[in-house]
């Protein structure tokens, strides 16, 4: 798959979970919890690879690509911002659904802009061998790109490679973390109701034998 059609994949992928989102109910918390979860995850790897690869080729070919890559760094740096401060909130906060919602549009922004003016730039500039190889490069590049947001991070290279590889070590400790504790919570709150379900056996009337006639 050469690069631009992996890249609208990913696009694609994540408008998806906005969609989800969109058509939850208002109180879905846990519903909600997951897709964040998700959206963090997909932009914080997507992100990664765009600055690390994207990015930097685009500068290279033409300097016509200069202000279209400036500017999509910086929506890089304010989806990275909102996406740290999601990470750290409650579905059941008051401000989680409004905060995505906030993200889902300067996405969508950000997405139509890639689409509409940086990808048709980079057809006319790189031969159909060079975006499948790099396309080939930003693949493999998902398997070590950081899965949570790191808005202080360089966006550059070489700064970005260096500190990208750091964040991915701590971001997969962070993951496995959670999952654990995911799982403590289910096998507790299976134990919990299993305890009650005997206990309230126990507790149950026993039918009393009818007395003989006398």
């Amino acid at each position: 798959m050469d690069a631009i059609k992996l890249l609208k994949q990913d696009h694609q992928d994540v408008e998806a979970l906005f969609k989800r989102f969109e058509k939850s109910g208002d109180e879905a918390y846990q519903t909600h919890q997951r897709i964040g979860e998700q959206v963090i995850k997909l932009l914080s790897i997507h992100a990664a690879i765009e600055e690390e690869f994207l990015y930097p080729a685009a500068r290279e070919l033409s300097e016509d690509t200069q202000d279209m890559v400036l500017e999509a760094l910086e929506e890089h740096h304010v989806a990275k911002a909102v996406l740290a401060e999601l990470e750290k909130m409650s579905a059941e906060d008051e401000r989680y659904c409004a905060k995505l919602t906030v993200l889902m549009e300067n996405i969508r922004h950000h997405v139509k802009e890639e689409e509409g003016e940086l990808f048709p730039q980079l057809r006319k500039l790189m031969s159909n061998a060079q975006l499948e190889a790099l396309g080939a490069a930003m693949k493999q590049a998902k398997g070590s790109a950081p899965t949570r947001p790191h808005p202080m991070a360089p966006d550059s290279p070489p700064g970005n490679i260096i500190s990208g590889a750091l964040a991915k070590v701590l971001d997969t400790g962070k993951d496995l973390a959670r999952d654990a504790m995911r799982s403590a919570k289910r096998v507790a709150s299976s134990r919990f109701e299993g305890a009650r379900a005997r206990r309230s056996t126990r507790k149950a009337p026993s039918r009393q034998p009818k007395g003989r006639r006398s």
